[in-house]
């Protein structure tokens, strides 16, 4: 048998930086899907029939009934930090090891939180509108007028890595930092960051801005309700880079044309990639199409780290990032 008859097959279900696919075409048999959009799910399942790996975005759907028509499945290689596009109950179940890219994109994400958090609260996407719109004649002092966010109140709904480095940029605007999370930081992180751990209720009484960082999970679907919104200030704001359905958009609209709350910006939506029509008609609300991650530098390495756990996988190594390691434990790596 020939060498490159020997090399694992591999799909990459999405348009992925090069240099990821070379890697890949180096130490597999690889077929890419060179498209930004997914797969039709039949076709999807047809090519990843007799492959071992696959790499593949949160908008490709890999559930029960699509890892049961694949036997030959052994990995499946996330190109994100959340996974909730894939069965992993399935999955273990079937001893195919799911992995995904935490780390490489922290600092990016934290960043463009800071992005919508600064942009909803100064205005920045309806002042955008209100100059190309041809409305700026003169210099007026009560226009566009926005809120603070120095020396406010963060509220941060999910204390992990990017949760953590959203606090981090706090420090820099003399905010009270307040989390919430299942599991309490350490006292060195909490002192590091100057942020005090509080329960929901709190959080949302107290916080000027709520930043939302934790996983979908059915607990956290719809966190944020109408009954929740009801509870923070008038003057807040609610920023969304995680995933969509952690809130219920339906209410968020409902808060907004009320003035329950001042404002949100959402990176992520309920029914990705449809946006709710409410939120289309509503200039208190900066929208952006899931590009938290979205640097140059951050996707190649969440590409690169993809390939490497697909690979390292189907050549008999412990990947770097898995997230159901038992599989691997079971298997004897």
């Amino acid at each position: 048998m020939s060498h490159a008859a020997a090399k694992p097959a591999i799909l990459i279900s999405r348009l992925l930086p090069e240099p990821a696919v070379e890697a890949a075409r180096a130490r597999a048999q690889v077929d890419v899907h060179a498209s930004e959009q997914p797969l039709p799910r039949a076709e999807l399942a047809a090519r990843l029939k007799r492959r071992e790996g696959l790499v593949c975005l949160v908008t490709d759907l890999i559930d029960d009934d699509l890892l049961a028509s694949c036997p030959e499945l052994r990995v499946v290689s996330n190109v994100a930090v959340g996974f909730n596009n894939v069965d992993v109950a399935s999955a273990t179940r079937r001893g195919i090891v799911v992995t995904n890219t935490p780390d490489v994109l922290t600092d990016t994400t934290a960043d463009f939180a800071w992005t919508l958090l600064m942009a909803t609260a100064r205005r920045a996407a309806e002042a955008d509108r209100y100059v190309r719109e041809g409305k700026f004649k003169e210099w007026e002092f009560m226009v566009l007028l926005g809120g603070d966010v120095h020396g406010k109140t963060l509220g941060i709904i999910g204390f992990g890595r990017i949760g953590r480095a959203v606090a981090k940029r706090a420090r820099g605007f003399d905010m009270r930092v307040l989390y919430q999370d299942a599991v309490a930081a350490d006292p060195a992180t909490e002192r590091a960051l100057g942020a005090t751990r509080v329960d929901l209720p709190t959080l949302l009484q107290e916080a000027d801005f709520v930043s939302i960082h934790t996983p979908l999970s059915p607990e956290t679907r719809h966190l944020i309700n109408r009954d929740t919104l009801g509870t923070m200030k008038k003057t807040a704001y609610l920023i969304n880079a995680a995933r969509g359905p952690i809130v219920d958009e339906d209410a968020l609209v409902q808060a907004l044309r009320d003035g329950t709350i001042a404002g949100a910006g959402l990176d992520v939506f309920e029914e990705e990639p449809r946006v709710h029509p409410g939120l289309l008609g509503l200039p208190s609300v900066v929208l952006a199409p899931h590009i938290a991650s979205g640097s140059y530098e951050t996707r190649i390495k969440m590409a690169n780290l993809a390939v490497e756990n697909c690979l390292a996988v189907l050549e008999g190594r412990i990947p770097p990032t898995p997230v159901n390691p038992e599989v691997l434990s079971k298997s004897g790596k």
